[in-house]
């Protein structure tokens, strides 16, 4: 049963589907894992400037409410 299902062309066809599936499940895993890394390092990056950026300011406000 299943070399007969081998012999067939359109066995060959579906396999050839199967294929090009498994190949696109493939890239798609490798394209979330680099968008992944990606996120994961801008976020980074927005969390350390927005810590320098409240820094600042508390230090601003900090100046500014003990000069009154």
């Amino acid at each position: 049963m299943f070399g007969k299902f081998l012999r067939e062309e359109k066995a060959q066809g579906a396999i050839e589907y199967i294929l090009l599936a498994g190949g696109i499940i493939v890239a798609a895993v490798v394209i979330f894992a680099i968008y992944s890394s990606m996120t994961r390092s801008a976020g980074e990056q927005l969390n350390e400037s927005t810590a320098a950026a409240v820094g600042v300011m508390s230090e601003a406000i900090t100046n500014a409410t003990t000069t009154m």
